[in-house]
């Protein structure tokens, strides 16, 4: 089944929480919603279940116009945050009960619970109930029972933003390995950039209620086609630094000069916008075009084995996403490492100009 949506527009009590979003979803794909809290995933979820009606617009699945057709009369499931199952069911029963609800045979649904249990790890659990199991198990039965029907599309509501990293990270692979192999088309929403990127396949991102940039998800990430797109799909956000190209030189703030590399002859003289992943700065040079600058440190913020470091000089205020535990005080003058064969260019209406290339260096 294909999912399309043309020109759809939802609006509550005078709110555009969805503006004339144009997608299509083709079957067996996963695709990830990517977009701050409030950005309109789940209510362009809605509209795709059925659950809500958009105001204009259509929404067609196979070619057909399902606009006004309701949820039930649609073969859609939905996962969402928390962990909805039914307490004085079991496992087993959980999963069944949409079997049950549309009429199948008893020993088809023993096989396909069974199946669907096995998928997804909890087959030694069908007897026991939902407050006997750990969040994670609790999860995988949500999921359980959205998979057994052969849904012809899924919608992940941020799933697993409940559950801890662990957890997380091995769902994530499942669900990867789980949708290669059918044909149901699986949307899941996060507003997590490391997630999308973690999920693949293709990502929308989503910014108060409109489509920023959609495509495959390596693709929009490594080529963001305006700064918008470059900041939402970036954690910590992509580091911006107005400057000039002339000559043979660009400058930032008048006063930080650098020769052009080969990446950024060809771009006309001019204002830009340059940005730099947080990723992408160091401590230390790793590259023949490593722009040097002498800052001082903000905040040293320690998260498990990765830290965020926050600089700052006359100029600019920086992050760096650097592995490994790194303790500084406030204050304390550094220099960090800029590898300009990384810099995005954006024109002054944030439009991408020129991507980094993709040479060897820093992690990507």
């Amino acid at each position: 089944m294909s999912l399309k949506l043309e020109h759809v527009t939802r609006i509550v009590d005078g709110q555009v929480h969805i503006d004339d979003a144009c997608l299509s979803f083709e079957p067996g794909s996963f695709n990830v919603l990517l977009g701050r809290t409030l950005a309109g995933k789940t209510s362009l979820m809605r509209l795709m279940a059925g659950l809500d009606r958009p105001n204009s617009g259509r929404v067609l699945m196979n070619g057909a116009d399902v606009t006004g057709v309701p949820v039930r009369q649609r073969n859609v499931s939905m996962v969402y945050q928390q962990f909805i199952n039914y307490p004085t069911l079991t496992v087993f029963e959980n999963i069944a009960s949409p079997l049950r609800q549309a009429g199948v045979d008893k020993e088809q649904i023993i096989e396909k619970v069974e199946a669907t249990a096995r998928m997804l790890r909890i087959e030694k659990l069908l007897s026991r109930y939902p407050l006997e199991l750990s969040g994670g198990q609790q999860q995988r039965t949500a999921m359980a029972r959205a998979l057994v029907k052969d849904a012809s599309l899924i919608l992940f509501d941020e799933p697993l933003v409940n559950l801890d990293y662990k957890l997380r990270e091995e769902l994530r692979q499942e669900m990867r390995e789980l949708f290669q192999a059918r044909h149901t088309i699986a949307i899941y929403a996060t507003t997590e950039p490391n997630e999308a990127l973690a999920l693949g396949g293709t990502t929308t991102i989503l910014h108060e209620g409109r489509v920023v940039q959609s495509g495959k998800t390596a693709e929009v990430y490594h080529r963001p086609q305006q700064v918008l797109a470059a900041e939402l799909f970036s954690e910590p956000a992509i580091n911006l630094m107005p400057g000039r190209i002339s000559g043979s030189e660009v400058s930032f703030a008048d006063c930080v000069h650098f020769p052009l590399n080969p990446d950024l002859r060809g771009i006309a003289e001019g204002e830009y916008r340059f940005g730099v992943r947080p990723s992408h700065i160091g401590l230390v040079p790793s590259n023949d075009d490593d722009l040097e600058l002498a800052v001082t440190v903000e905040l040293a913020e320690i998260s498990g084995s990765e830290t965020f470091l926050h600089v700052r000089n006359e100029q600019f205020v920086l992050v760096l996403h650097l592995p490994g535990v790194h303790e500084y005080a406030v204050d304390t003058p550094i220099l960090i490492y800029i590898p300009t064969h990384k810099l995005f260019v954006f024109a002054a209406d944030g439009q991408l100009v020129q991507a980094p290339s993709r040479r060897q260096g820093r992690a990507a």
